[in-house]
């Protein structure tokens, strides 16, 4: 094993929260619902939409149909697609499952992305990833999973795939992967970012934040820190980044500091492995801090 998972899995969150912070390190709102849904699978043990959506209408979180909230959307499947990783079938069910919350299920690109993203974070869990075959991979998970699919992403993969084999810089497939969709743009650029780049987590995310002519880079941005954050796992991420005031000191998520994120993330997975089932001591277990887990299926079924 490369990396452990749990350091992939804090990857996957702090990369995802710096890939957005570079862009606008005065907001800090895609990973909102992430929050929510993570404290939602460490309570439950399993994706409850009901429950999810009871915490997001308590903490008032309102959703328009924008670039923006798709963004959250996107990102909040994150905790879904660490928490069944291992079972793609199961992991692509339990996404357009999670889809029910929003009432924008017929927006074929959300479903599309959140599916595609989900595929190539849950490779670099299970250590599978090869980056000359994944845009392939993907864009037939998505045949299979989508039925079918109505958005261009696939299209717009196939280009991502094709200018990375003849070694095109960034500039050129900036322009080349400008999209009337503005979120296809966001997406295809994080997957060039994260594949042209694949071991360097700073090069990956401060690509993704160039100054180019897509709107909303901190999508952009959080979609490459995350899937270079999984890949790499969070001891590639410089360690000034790490312990810069951003993370250390401001409010992060609806959270008061990106540490208690990394302390739900380390409990989720105590969840996930069967160490740890919180119940109703949702407190104590956060604060408990476990490091150490078990494979699933050998201390509980899942």
């Amino acid at each position: 094993m490369r990396y452990p998972l749990i350091n992939r899995v804090r990857g996957a969150f702090l990369g995802a929260f710096l890939g957005e912070s570079l862009s606008n390190p005065k907001s800090f709102t895609l990973g909102r619902i992430a929050v929510l849904g993570t404290e939602s699978l460490i309570r439950l043990g399993k994706l409850d939409v009901d429950d999810w959506l009871k915490r997001q209408q308590q903490t008032g979180i309102k959703l328009q149909p924008n670039i923006d909230s798709w963004g959250q959307i996107i990102l909040a499947t994150l905790p879904v697609v660490i928490f069944f990783h291992e079972n793609p079938v199961k992991m692509a069910e339990n996404i357009l499952e999670l889809q029910q919350i929003f009432n924008w299920q017929h927006e074929s690109v959300i479903k599309d992305a959140s599916l595609i993203i989900g595929y190539a974070i849950a490779q670099s869990l299970n250590e599978k990833l090869n980056p000359r075959t994944l845009i392939s991979e993907i864009v037939s998970f998505l045949d299979q999973t989508s039925n079918p699919s109505s958005s261009s992403i696939p299209q717009q993969l196939i280009k991502v795939n094709n200018l990375l084999q003849t070694v095109t810089g960034i500039e050129i497939a900036q322009r080349e992967l400008t999209s009337p969709e503005k979120l296809i743009s966001n997406i295809s650029l994080a997957f060039y970012c994260f594949l042209s780049t694949l071991e360097d987590f700073s090069l990956t995310v401060l690509r993704a934040n160039q100054n180019h002519e897509f709107a909303n880079q901190n999508i952009t941005g959080a979609i490459a820190g995350t899937l270079s954050g999984t890949y790499n796992s969070i001891v590639s991420i410089p360690v000034n980044w790490q312990i810069s005031p951003s993370v250390t000191n401001s409010p992060v998520w609806g959270l008061e500091n990106f540490a208690q994120m990394l302390k739900l993330t380390d409990t989720m997975m105590a969840v996930w492995s069967g160490v740890y089932n919180c119940g109703d001591n949702f407190g104590e277990c956060v604060e408990t801090g476990y490091t150490v887990f078990a494979a699933p299926h050998i201390i509980r079924r899942r």
